[in-house]
């Protein structure tokens, strides 16, 4: 019996992930789509992506009225397998893109072999790590990693907020929350930020912009709202010289400490990561340094990392997957 070798092969799921697997099911190129499995440490990771810790997602086109996260990564993945995407819900641990066809080994111990790869892994937001803070991020609780997708919901308008963390990231996620928060804190733990200096004047010229000097966040502190669900209603903070323990009434707390790519287990593979461990592509496209392995969404993008450019990596990685099958007769 000839072994089988699939034509396509996908890592991670995600709007980058699904998208890619709709328009390659959608070519009969017959994907498979390796998920991955739930995670708990160092940061929470659910198959679906970042979007699984999302409740309310309002800039996602199409959805005037928002949608959470899990029901758009369901959407996606609803429409990836009616165009038959086949579904697996392992871990890929190990590349070997230096034969063909390439073989990648799964968390179960089986070796999967493909013509065509398309990673869209992702990347992990950095936490914290208080068990307050990721109980209420997963709850939509008013703690959130990005600001861009979730600062301008009605929770947080009017409201003072907070921003953990002092580089560019931090800075540029500050400047966003000034245009709806009553005040910004940024809260850094020394007493000189890491960011640039036109990021910082970006953010301290404005009127409502406050950074709190050696200080770090010690637990998060909530309360039941009007409806019964828990809500963030201030932070303990630590004092790094004095230990000095204060609270800070806030509604809303960004963690923007960085975050990590899914690409650790791509050591020992050849591919070409930049120095944050980011999959470096060779132009606009989804090539990567070794042909026939692509690349999408967050894994790949460590600038804008949005859901829909997501996507719409994941539609470039697919039709960049076709059309380098069929160059060399594999479709």
């Amino acid at each position: 019996m000839a072994e089988t070798v699939h034509k396509l092969v996908i890592i991670g799921s995600g709007p980058a992930g699904w998208t890619a697997a709709i328009y390659a099911a959608r070519a009969n190129l017959e994907p498979v789509c390796y998920v991955g499995v739930p995670k708990t440490a160092p940061s929470p990771v659910l198959p679906g992506g970042q979007l699984m810790l999302t409740t309310e997602v309002e800039n996602y086109p199409g959805f005037p009225k928002g949608v959470t996260g899990p029901e758009l990564m369901g959407a996606f993945q609803e429409q990836a397998e009616r165009f038959g995407t086949g579904i697996i819900g392992e871990d890929i641990v190990t590349c070997r893109f230096d034969r063909t066809p390439f073989e990648l080994v799964t968390s179960g111990g089986r070796t999967v072999k493909a013509h065509a790869v398309i990673i869209a892994t992702g990347a992990v937001a950095n936490w914290i790590g208080l068990p307050n803070e990721l109980r209420l991020a997963q709850a939509g609780g008013g703690v959130s990693a990005c600001a861009v997708c979730d600062g301008a919901l009605p929770m947080f308008r009017g409201q003072p907020l907070a921003v953990v963390g002092g580089g560019d990231s931090a800075m540029e996620e500050a400047t966003y929350l000034t245009k709806f928060a009553s005040t910004v804190y940024v809260i850094h733990r020394r007493d000189a930020l890491r960011a640039s200096k036109i990021m910082q004047e970006r953010f301290l010229g404005k009127p409502n912009a406050r950074v709190l000097w050696n200080k770090v966040v010690t637990d998060v502190l909530s309360a039941p709202d009007d409806h019964g669900e828990d809500k963030i209603t201030g932070l303990q903070l630590q004092d790094t010289v004095t230990d000095e323990i204060t609270t800070l009434e806030v509604k809303g707390l960004f963690v923007a400490i960085g975050h990590t790519p899914a690409t650790r287990f791509l050591e020992g593979a050849g591919l070409e990561l930049d120095d944050k461990k980011y999959i470096r592509l060779r132009s606009r496209a989804s090539a990567t340094n070794i042909p026939g392995v692509f690349a999408a969404g967050d894994v790949a993008d460590p600038r804008y990392r949005q859901a829909v450019t997501a996507a719409g990596m994941g539609c470039q990685a697919a039709l960049d997957a076709e059309h380098w099958l069929a160059e060399r007769g594999l479709i």
